[in-house]
């Protein structure tokens, strides 16, 4: 069969707007290392969606394909493409990706830190009028460039969730690791209760969490995430002041030992410092907007906090993330976290009704 030479693919071309199905080149010669897969599952990320929303907007991103949670089918290799553990990528291979590096700058050489990268490359940064136009998710055929990190993957962890290992699990589970993991018996706040807060509350829950306390909105959503493992949860549509008294009764008057963000809302941080125990621990994941509400110095010191910043995560979290599901596949009713599978016509669709809460994750098919 020829290779192709362009691929369908939803464009991003206004914010908020529906997005446009259109055919799109695809490179005529492959660079040494690089892949060219037929995506076969692209799952839709809260980042996708605000992207879709504006709320990321940078000057001349569109128009741009969205999503960086997929895996695909190798259709075609340039030169002798390896995956990150060094094996040899072959056409027919089932691959994953995670995000590209220079190899050169300070965070790659000197901290030795993909996520530090001057010059970390996401697929669906890449304009889609410009060459080399389909790196994201939301296409048919997807451009694997020569220095995204690529992993072949395991024949245990289905596409769905090897698609969702590639950003929100990995970023849950890089949040766990910069935290130093979780003391068994020890007591556990996670705040939000999108598909990152649901998965952190199923992890918090396997490592051996004493008490888990998840904290959002709205109901649904909090009887999923007792579902995951939550011993108690907590509606926000109290206030800030009946949250924090909430999930300091849920502890025993202690606060949790440690607090997990995947909110992002503004008073999140304020509300961590409230309910963390005496020399807890506070990890900032989701907090990506321009501002928030100022926390009280004098409390982290005066608890003795520990505040830690966790960005996304690199190649080794991904492969964490895939080890993770291989090991827990049958620990938790991860499938409920997903909508049925739709075609790619549909992905503005899913779009909406994520940004509604009315679908925590959603499934993309081209291939329907």
């Amino acid at each position: 069969m020829p290779r192709p030479t362009q691929t369908r693919a939803a464009i991003l071309t206004e914010f908020g707007a529906d997005l446009e199905m259109q055919e799109i080149p695809l490179p005529r010669e492959l660079e040494a290392g690089a892949v060219l897969v037929r995506i076969r599952r692209a799952t839709l990320c809260g980042t996708d969606v605000e992207i879709w929303q504006g709320k990321m907007d940078i000057p001349g991103m569109l128009p741009m394909v969205l999503g960086h949670e997929m895996v695909g089918e190798v259709i075609a290799v340039g030169g002798q493409a390896r995956d990150v553990l060094g094996r040899p990528i072959s056409v027919g291979d089932r691959l994953g990706w995670s995000e590209s590096t220079c190899g050169e700058c300070h965070g790659c050489r000197v901290l030795r830190e993909p996520v530090a990268c001057s010059a970390r490359g996401y697929g669906f940064l890449q304009r889609s009028d410009r060459p080399p136009y389909a790196t994201a998710g939301l296409v048919e055929t997807c451009y694997v460039t020569p220095r995204a990190e690529k992993l072949l993957l395991p024949d245990a962890v289905d596409d769905t969730l090897a698609a969702m290992a590639g950003c929100a699990a990995k970023t849950v589970l890089r949040a766990f690791d910069r935290a130093g993991g979780v003391r068994p018996g020890s007591t556990v706040a996670v705040q939000g209760t999108g598909a990152l807060g649901i998965f952190a509350t199923a992890v918090a829950r396997i490592a051996g969490a004493g008490t888990v306390v998840t904290i959002g909105a709205p109901a649904d959503r909090l009887g999923m995430a007792s579902r995951f493992g939550a011993d108690a949860v907590v509606d926000i549509s109290g206030g800030s002041q009946a949250t924090v008294e909430a999930v300091r009764e849920a502890t025993g008057g202690r606060g949790a030992d440690l607090v997990l963000d995947f909110a992002g809302a503004p008073s999140v941080g304020v509300e961590a410092v409230a309910m963390a125990a005496q020399r807890g621990t506070f990890v900032v994941v989701g907090s990506t907007g321009p501002s928030s509400d100022a926390i009280a110095l004098g409390s982290v010191m005066g608890k003795e906090l520990t505040v830690v910043g966790s960005l996304n995560g690199d190649v080794s979290d991904y492969h964490h993330a895939l080890g993770f599901f291989d090991a827990f596949g049958d620990r938790m009713p991860w499938h409920d976290l997903f909508g049925d599978p739709v075609p790619l016509e549909s992905a503005g669709a899913s779009l909406r009704a994520m940004a509604g809460h009315e679908a925590i994750k959603a499934v993309i098919d081209p291939s329907l």
